[in-house]
Parts: C-alpha cells; sequence; structure tokens
C-alpha cells in the first residue's frame, strides 16, 4: 500500500564486539588507526547497518536481518554498501528518498574526528545528498563499553512527487 504521508522519519541502530586483529570500517571508510576491528557475519561496518535499517523502519519495512540474515553463509563478508543499496533501494521503490540523516558513533578508541568529512562524504554518495544534509557525531562511552561500537541513526525521507 502507497503511503499518502509526504515525510517519514525512521531510525536504526547497530552495535558489534570488537576484537584485535579485525578490520574496523565505519560509514564505508577503513579506520586503518583502528586496534580493534567489528566481530561480523557482514564486514561489520556498524554504521552503514544502522543507516539501511532506518531507511527500512521509515518505511515500515523491517530490518536488515530479514532480508540479509547472518545465519545464511552467502552474507559472510557482504560488503555493507550492498546493504545500504538495496535498503535505499526498496524504499526509493515505495516512491520516498532521503533529504537528510544524522549518525552518531560511540566509541571509545580510536579517536574518529579526523575521519568525520571522509565518512560523511562517503555516506552522502552511497544515499545521493550533498554533504550538508550527513551529520556526523562522535561519543565515547566514557569506559562503559571500551570493546565495542555502537551506532544510532536518524533519518528523514521524502515523498518523491512532493
Amino acid at each position: 500500500m502507497k503511503s499518502f504521508l509526504a515525510y517519514r522519519i525512521g531510525y536504526g541502530e547497530d552495535a558489534h564486539r570488537l576484537a584485535a586483529g579485525l578490520p574496523l570500517v565505519l560509514g564505508g571508510v577503513a579506520v586503518a588507526h583502528a586496534e580493534y576491528g567489528a566481530v561480523a557475519h557482514s564486514d561489520g561496518d556498524a554504521l552503514l547497518h544502522a543507516v539501511a535499517d532506518a531507511l527500512l523502519s521509515g518505511l515500515a519495512l523491517g530490518d536488515i536481518g530479514q532480508y540479509f540474515p547472518d545465519t545464511a553463509a552467502e552474507w559472510r563478508g557482504l560488503d555493507s554498501r550492498l546493504i545500504l543499496a538495496r535498503a535505499l533501494e526498496l524504499v526509493r521503490e515505495r516512491g520516498y528518498q532521503p533529504v537528510n540523516v544524522a549518525l552518531v558513533v560511540t566509541l571509545d578508541r580510536p579517536k574518529l574526528g579526523p575521519l568525520r568529512a571522509e565518512i560523511a562524504r562517503t555516506v552522502a554518495g552511497l544515499l545521493g545528498l550533498p554533504e550538508t544534509e550527513v551529520g556526523v557525531s562522535f561519543k565515547t562511552s566514557e569506559g562503559l563499553a571500551p570493546e565495542h561500537v555502537q551506532t544510532r541513526v536518524t533519518v528523514l525521507l521524502e515523498r518523491a512527487d512532493v
């Protein structure tokens, strides 16, 4: 059923345990100076997972686990940009497009400030948005969860025919 709302808001979050010897990717950007990386079935990009879930939730389309279950061998090591592309495709098929996204990453170390512009640029490119419509915030857990990364995302969707 087609929605007649001009705007919809989506929310998504994701978290992964961190372990030594694994790569850390956030927002499609490799964090080269990370000592620890995400333990995950896919490439573990918690930020793109949260963006994809936010897109899906905005139109009540479930979550990425329904489309890419971590029990399926075919998705092992999957590039999260493909997960995001599928979520965006589902949103566009229903006549909506993202117009603004706010991203929050909680990670104790390494500090991500130097990657802010690159993450914003990469996510903007993946969503077809200007960089000015991608807000990126970084937080720490203040030592409460030093071996994990958590991401939270809010997205504003607009009906394409508005």
